[in-house]
């Protein structure tokens, strides 16, 4: 029976860097991916790519993997915007998950590609293995699930329930001649932007991030909720809707779609409903890590692969090997401390957010203007008090209904 210490499913972020952190620590480890090795990420380069510097410094990722460096984060409604002095990094999604896979190699983590996960293997009611690729097995001391949405292990063992009408789907394209300056609206050179206005994403947000030049990524995302669906367009697909926003804006007057780089993805917003058990992790997206206000889901989900890489440390550098549901629940302190803090509150904003109207998106930006400091920074790591100095009485109508919602068990 062929066993290892560490066996992980998918072989994006998360599960790349768990790989590299534990055979950097000499774990036998082994990544299953679904894709081939020659097209490696065609299939799953979903990402727009957008994160911050602190990511790379923390994680050893060569600047080669950047496609532009910014300096600000703007955020616009339908009449105002709000600059926010941010640095950030737009990378070259495929060329970093390459960069991932082949500096585990070098640290001696095996991969095994066209190996689609279908199945734990189970004994006495614990995982101990894994199913790929037909009817091929792999055994380990301890299984990660790195899948993404698909999540099958997480899900068979109960771990991990994912609702659609917490699903944020999203489309991108890589464009050329875009207008980064334009009367009416922030210059956009060396920044990232992100739009809430209803008629162009109902329920969710555009962006549209600098990667050098007159170049950007373009895309819209939105969450398929009750707050979509009241102001969404019967007919219009995602699609429809960022093509909608691009024949109207003027800075895409002469802009052109690369076809080649289309981007497709999505993933959920909501609470996890569990991290781990005996013998098992879940990490990256098959649990809801992403931020739940912008969506960045690349530094978080490196925080929950580091954080069980080392929860996996922790069980096995014992000479008596416990991976135990109660060792391994180090991974689930580690995760709500390091990966995704205060999660409970900042769904909370997030929901609020995309309840308010177009209007309130215009005073949104006013209240960002006035209000002093790092006030949005700080409301979107759940600081209760930068919360409330964002909200009026007249925003009262709107929390009543989260709260009834909430109650109700709905999704707003």
């Amino acid at each position: 029976m062929e066993s290892h210490d560490v066996v992980i499913a998918g072989a994006g972020p998360a599960g790349a860097q768990c790989a590299r952190d534990l055979a950097g620590r000499g774990y036998d480890v082994v990544v299953l991916e679904t894709e081939s090795e020659g097209s490696f990420p065609k299939q799953s380069n979903k990402s727009t790519g957008g994160t911050f510097p602190s990511m790379l410094t923390a994680f050893g990722i060569p600047d080669r993997v950047v496609m532009q460096f910014t300096d600000s984060v703007v955020l616009e409604s339908p009449s105002r915007h709000y600059v926010s002095d941010q640095p950030g990094a737009v990378l070259e999604f495929a060329e970093f998950k390459r960069f991932l896979v082949e500096d585990g190699q070098r640290r001696g983590a095996e991969y095994r590609w066209d190996a689609r996960v279908s199945a734990p293997i189970m004994d006495d009611g614990q995982i101990v293995g894994v199913r790929y690729g037909g009817d091929a097995e792999v055994y380990g001391e301890i299984v990660v699930d790195a899948t993404g949405p698909a999540a099958p292990l997480a899900r068979a063992l109960g771990v991990t329930e994912l609702h659609r009408d917490h699903q944020a789907i999203g489309i991108e394209f890589e464009c050329e001649g875009v207008a980064l300056e334009h009367p009416g609206y922030a210059d956009l050179h060396r920044a990232m932007m992100l739009r809430l206005d209803h008629s162009i994403a109902p329920g969710g947000y555009s962006w549209i991030f600098h990667t050098g030049g007159d170049t950007a990524k373009v895309g819209v995302c939105y969450i398929q909720n009750a707050s979509h669906r009241r102001r969404a367009v019967d007919g219009m697909t995602i699609d429809d809707y960022l093509d909608h926003w691009m024949a109207r804006d003027p800075r895409f007057a002469d802009a052109t779609r690369i076809e080649t780089k289309q981007h497709r993805g999505s993933a959920h917003i909501q609470p996890p409903t569990g991290l781990s058990t005996d013998n098992f992790m879940a990490i990256g997206d098959t649990v809801p890590t992403i931020d739940p206000l912008w969506g960045e889901g690349i530094h978080t989900g490196m925080r929950s692969a580091r954080a069980a890489a080392a929860a996996a440390d922790h069980c096995l550098t014992r000479s008596d090997r416990d991976t135990s549901a109660e060792r391994l629940s180090v991974y689930d302190t580690l995760w709500h401390r390091e990966a995704a803090p205060n999660m409970q509150r900042r769904l909370l904003l997030t929901e609020l957010l995309y309840l308010a109207d177009d209007a309130r998106y215009d005073r949104f930006m006013r209240d960002l203007h006035e209000a002093a400091g790092d006030v949005l920074a700080r409301a979107n790591q759940g600081d209760w008090r930068a919360m409330l100095r964002l909200l009026h009485l007249s925003d009262l109508p709107m929390l009543t209904r989260l709260v009834r919602s909430r109650i109700a068990g709905r999704a707003v």
